[in-house]
This record gives C-alpha cells, structure tokens and sequence, in this order.
C-alpha cells in the first residue's frame, strides 16, 4: 500500500507520542509468537491442535489370570498381551513397563532421592525417608515371556523397564500375542508407602487391598517420542496405551472384589441379596442403595474362608486396570443419567470409613461425573467407584482410592470432610483426565493433574457452597510464586525434574486455567475452546502443543503470550500504579457557559499540593485547534469546538504501571469516586506489548477520582499488595511508627 510520506512521517510520531516509554527497559519477547517452541504441525498433529488425517496410536489388549494370596500378601499371574501396531513403522523389539521394580532391590529411587537427617526423627519417617526398609524386595519377578505357542522369548530388564525382542519384526497394520508370567511380594503401604498396596488393620487382623501397577503393562509407542520409555522413579507417573481387557481375579471366597470394568459373573460371587440391591441400585438416581450394609460387612470380617473365589471383570477401551479386594467392605451405589449412558456411581469403604463415607462419597461421585460431564463430554464408562484407602489419593480408570477417615467416635471436622471430598473428586475426575484425555503422565504431569485440579475447583464451587476454594486459584498461587526464582521450576518441566510437585502440577496449571477463564478469556469463550479440546482428544494421546493451539484456534485468543509466561517461566505478577497525573482542560473561549480555569500539578495524593478529598489541583492542558497539515489528503473536518464542549467537564487521568515482577497480565482498575461509587476497568495483557516494564495510559472519567486499587478481587495472583493501590496507603505498624517518631 502506498503512503504519502507526511502521513507516514504523523503516523510514526503518533506511535512514538502514544508509547512514549517504549526504549525503557529490556525487551523480553515476551508478546512474540512462540513459534519453534512447539513442535512443527504435520498430517498427525495439525495447527489448529486437532489430530491430523493420518493421527494413529497403537493399541494393547490384556488377557490375564491373577491370584492375589492373603496368606503372604502377594500376586502371582500371567497375561496374554496381543499389541497392534498401528503406527506406519516396522517394531523390532517392544517396551513394558515393571513399575514394581520401584521396589527392587537394586531401584534406583532410593539412590537418587535426596534426604537429610534431622535431630530427631520418627520411626516411620527414618523407614520411608532414610532406610527404605532394605530388606523389603517388591520388585517383579518375571517367570516367563513366551510366544502363544510357548516358546521362548529374549527380554532385557533394565529397572522398570523390559524390553521384548520380538522374533520377527512387527509390520505396519500388523499384531503380535505374547505371554508373561509374573510375581511380586506386596507393599504395606502404613510403612513403606506408596501408590498401591495393602493397609493391616490390627483390630479385626483384615488387609485391604489396593492393587494397581501390578502387571506388566506396554509402554506408549507414538508419534511425539517414538517409545515412551523413561524410567519410573516414583513422581512421574504413567504413559499407556487404550486396549480391552479380560482379567480373571482369584482372592479368598469371603472377599470383595472391585475392579475397573464391568463384574461378567455377578452370579457366582454375589449373593441373591446383593444382587437384587445391584439391579435396584441400576434405576436409583436421588441417592445411594446399600448393596452390602455395615452389619454385614462387620460380620463378614469376622470370617475366615479357606477356599477362592474367582471374579471376572471386562473392560473395553481403557488404558489401564485396578483392582481392590477385603473382606470390610460396604457397598453403595447410585446410577446417573446421560444422554447415551447411565453409570453406576459406586463406593467401597471399611466401618472405619463411616459415618462420613455412607453419607458423602457416592454423592462426590455423582457431582464429579456431572459437572465434569458438562465442560468435557458425558461419562462414557459404565461404572466410576471410589474406594476408601487410607492416606493416598490415586486414580486409575473407573476405580480410584481416596482418603478420609474420621475419628475413631465417628465425628469428623470441616477439615476432614473438605479434604475427604476433594480428594473424591479430583481422583474421579482423573477418569477424563487422563483415563479417556490420555495424555503422557510420564513426561507432562501437569496436562492432567492440572487441569484435572482446576475442573475439581469447578465442581467444588458449583455444587459445595460454603467450602474453603483457594486451591488450583490465583489467590492460592500467590505464596508459592514468592519464592526465590531459583527454588522454583516452569510448568513445562519433567514430574521428576520438579522442586515442588504440588503447585507445578496441579496448583499453578490450575491457577492458570482460572485466570484464563475468569478473568483473560471469559467463562463463554474459555469453555467452548475447553470443550472442544477434549471431544478432539477423547481416547487419544494430546500433548502440550495440542491443547494450546486447540485453545487458541476454538477462541481466536492470541494466548501465546500466556502460555509463554505461565508455563515456560517462573516470573511473578507485581503490577504497581506507579504514578497518577490528573488534567483537565483549560477553558478560557468564550461561549461556554460554565467556564473553567485550573491550575495545579494534578499530582494524586502529592505531598507538597492541599488534597482535598485525596486529590491534588487538576493540571491543566490546552485544546489547540487541530491545524491543516494533520488532515493529509482528506478534505473534510472534525469540529474543534464540538469536541472541546463533549470534554470540558471531563477529569483525564495519565497512569503510569510498572511490571516490576515481569510476568505478563491484564491490569484490573477499580477506580473510586468522589461521589462514592466505584467502577472496574479490565486493561488486556496486550497493553505490555510494546513495553514490558512500563506503561503509560490516559483515562477520560466523567468523575472525580479520589482513589485507584488494582485487582480488588484477586483475580491474578499479585505477589505484592501494597504497590496496587494509589495514593499510597500507609503500612507502617504503630511500633514502627513509633522507632521512627512518626506517631
């Protein structure tokens, strides 16, 4: 486009007036595209953040037989795995996972785990922390891998991964079965810790057990980094692969057994009782039906069946299976309605779980499954339990364990019951993310223990009013992003990389995801783009790169800024209003009727100037006619007069904010009037672009301003108050006062 030169040379003077402190500072880049930061888009991950036409993942199917032993606590089996390989490459050897081998004799968890020695220490502590129990071996002790027809197979164990040379190559479009046979010793989780286990109770001498990574399981082979193979030292967690499964479970006869997927012989393992419950629970949608009530699980404890029972679970298109078996438990359960599907919300718990878990937890599930329904896609699965488990919370699909145990009286303080439901919630929630949202758990904990904490903050505030909130929000970010930059890591950073797992997982990411929708974006904007990430990725792999654009494409929000900032760096938010001139115009034309004449610095709250109402005089500027060469080439005109009348009466105020923590956010003003109202103005974080120190902006107020206050409701999560309001206020405490003879 052509552009006469005069008019060019205005137009560069009217960027240079408007930006006045641009060559301040230093520029961080920080508003320019993140570009190669991403991976490049191709035919499987496209640009908008959608899969590509050629998107492919590969698929595991189990076949297993498992005898869990309550006599020595251990799990013996053998699985038949069938491995599609849906990828376009040729797989010489195949990845599993020995997640067990954590507790291996030779694990290097305990080798790479820092600890120091306090002056005094607990016995458990110095266990947990210090010893590792070193005589505990928990590792897998891998029998067999052979092929269907029972020969041999070479492997190669390395910690808590084994590699499968397959005898032939494995094509594109083709499968390969193999069997592996297996056993381990069971952890006591009281102490030694840990995701799964059992828990002793010396009272009634039961166990309760919690089974999970307890097979040899593949390994994610994709198109983002080839074999998902990175060692399991204990934080990151899991990168798997969708598949059905069979699983035939043998446990002691007087046992319950639940499990992910569906009980396929319900005849031979329940009585005729507790299987009219179950159907009558199938069509109860306003409250839980008791299946197996405190009585009879009391009663049931106190049996000791010398013969098995065998309970045969199927699940389709899962990426992973749990189990739990006892002898305590009770049962409940409720169903909930959706459009294609009506789950079974269920809950397992000991007496010891009650009153608290008869009352909450089926109902926690239901509200999880509904609310997180909304902003992702109806619940597909066909049950969602939660199982009463002391001192953990964790997730696997339709089966999770969560703590929450009240005193031994059955009494229970808020505390107890916010924690217990929380933690219901966010363990269920996991089944979106990332049961069904399958992202790397390995290598990304935070895409869904993040996001999985801001949809439980979500339902905790919509169906449990009057809970403490703070958690996964700005407000409860604010200590954390405090801290010395070099004790603190990005978002972006490896699970077992991190300093404080906490609030870069789940707290920060979460915190993120509030502050896109509340206060960036907007609720209407930020929950379609939500929405449409997870219909585009249901029962796929997303990684970072995808939920970004997928957000960014659905909204047409420039967030690269954003992400930049929130999830690639450990800068803090510290907006200060570092100074307010106020002006209005100096009228001395005749013709108007009320005529104005100011004098004054127009300085908010000077010292040297009488305030009166907590302002200086107003500063006064002159409205000059605009002159001929500013029209260029157009032949009409704007009304000086007109537009001196529209603002003779208006108060302008010249704020100068300074970014002095160096992350990117919107500047929210309440400004406060002399009439006594107030009013809140949101600035876009683009405000920065130009100069990421400071910046420099002319408001036109109708009213007079007595007072400024930056982010009244704490919607970002500014590390330091004092700065944010305007005139200064005084925090000086009475002693201070006093040291310094200003009181």
């Amino acid at each position: 486009m052509t552009i006469l030169i005069r008019t060019l040379k205005t137009l560069i003077v009217v960027a240079i007036f408007s930006s006045h402190s641009y060559a301040q500072g230093t520029w961080g880049q920080k508003f320019e595209q993140m570009g190669t930061m991403l991976p490049t888009p191709n035919t499987y991950r496209t640009a908008s953040g959608a899969p590509g036409r050629e998107y492919w993942q590969q698929k595991a199917d189990y076949d297993i037989s498992v005898t869990l032993n309550d006599n020595n606590q251990s799990v013996t089996g053998e699985e038949t795995i069938t491995y599609h390989n849906q990828s376009p490459d040729q797989l010489k050897y195949l990845w599993l996972q020995l997640d067990q081998n954590m507790r291996a004799k030779d694990s290097n968890t305990p080798l790479v785990s820092s600890s120091s020695m306090p002056d005094t220490i607990s016995g458990k502590s110095l266990q947990q922390r210090i010893t590792k129990d070193q005589d505990f071996d928990g590792g897998f002790k891998i029998a067999s891998v052979k092929t269907v027809d029972g020969k041999a197979i070479p492997y190669t164990i390395n910690k808590t991964m084994m590699r499968v040379d397959l005898p032939q190559p494995l094509k594109s479009g083709a499968e390969v079965s193999f069997k592996v046979a297996w056993s381990y010793t069971i952890n006591d989780r009281m102490q030694l810790g840990g995701r799964s286990g059992y828990e002793y109770f010396p009272k009634d001498g039961n166990y309760l057990y919690t089974i999970a990574q307890w097979f040899p399981r593949m390994a994610v082979y994709d198109d983002v980094n080839g074999w998902q193979n990175k060692q399991f030292l204990g934080s990151g967690e899991f990168a798997l692969a969708f598949g059905d499964y069979t699983v035939r479970i043998t446990t002691a006869a007087d046992h319950v057994v639940a499990s992910t997927g569906v009980l396929q012989n319900p005849k031979e393992v329940l009585t005729a009782t507790q299987l009219e419950r179950l159907e009558r629970a199938k069509k109860s949608f306003d409250k839980p039906v008791i299946i197996i009530s405190q009585e009879e699980a009391i009663q049931n404890e106190k049996s000791r069946a010398k013969g098995t029972k065998t309970w045969v679970y199927k699940a389709d298109n899962v990426r992973d299976f749990a189990f739990v078996s006892s002898r305590k438990f009770i049962w409940d359960a409720q169903a909930v309605k959706f459009e294609n599907n009506t789950p079974l919300a269920m809950s397992f718990y000991p007496k010891e779980g009650n009153p608290l878990w008869e009352k909450e937890s089926t109902k926690a599930v239901v509200n999880t499954l509904k609310t997180y329904s909304k902003y992702t896609i109806d619940y597909p699965y066909p049950v969602a339990q939660s199982i009463h488990t002391a001192s953990i919370g964790m997730e696997y699909p339709m089966i999770c364990f969560n703590f929450g145990r009240p005193n031994p009286d059955g009494t229970y303080s808020q505390r107890t019951l916010e924690g217990m439901v929380g933690v219901i919630v966010h363990e269920v929630g996991h089944n979106y993310f990332p049961m069904i949202i399958n992202n790397d758990e390995r290598q990304w904990a935070w895409m869904d223990e993040g996001i999985n904490t801001f949809l439980e903050h979500q339902t905790v505030v919509e169906n449990y009013p009057g809970f403490n909130t703070t958690w996964g929000t700005p407000a409860g970010v604010i200590n954390y992003m405090k801290g010395e930059k070099n004790d603190l890591r990005p978002i972006m950073t490896n699970p077992e990389n991190g300093r404080s797992l906490g609030y870069e997982a789940y707290g920060k990411p979460s915190a993120g995801l509030v502050l896109l929708r509340e206060t960036v974006m907007g609720p209407e904007l930020f929950d379609a783009a939500f929405k449409e990430y997870a219909q585009r990725w249901a029962f796929k792999h997303p990684s970072p790169a995808d939920f970004f654009r997928t957000m960014e494409d659905a909204s047409a929000v420039d967030l690269d800024w954003f992400w930049k900032g929130w999830f690639y760096s450990v800068d803090a938010c510290d907006i200060a209003v570092d100074k307010v001139t106020w002006y209005k115009m100096n009228i001395d034309a005749k013709g108007f009727e009320n005529q104005v004449k100011v004098s004054g610095d127009g300085t908010l709250g000077g010292d040297d100037t009488p305030v009166e109402n907590g302002l200086a005089a107003p500063k006064p500027f002159t409205m000059a006619n605009t002159k001929s060469s500013e029209y260029g080439e157009f032949k009409n005109s704007v009304d000086d007069k007109a537009i001196q009348k529209r603002n003779a009466e208006k108060n302008f105020y010249e704020v100068t904010f300074k970014n002095e923590g160096g992350l990117m956010m919107p500047i929210i003003i309440e400004w406060s009037y002399a009439d006594g109202t107030k009013e809140v103005e949101k600035i876009p974080a683009e405000i920065w672009r130009l100069n990421e120190q400071q910046v420099t902006k002319v408001f036109a107020k109708d009213k007079q301003v007595i007072g400024i206050k930056l982010d009244p409701k704490n919607e970002i999560p500014d590390i330091q108050q004092s700065n944010n309001v305007y005139p200064r206020v005084d925090s000086k405490t009475r002693f201070d006062k006093f040291k310094d003879g200003s009181n």
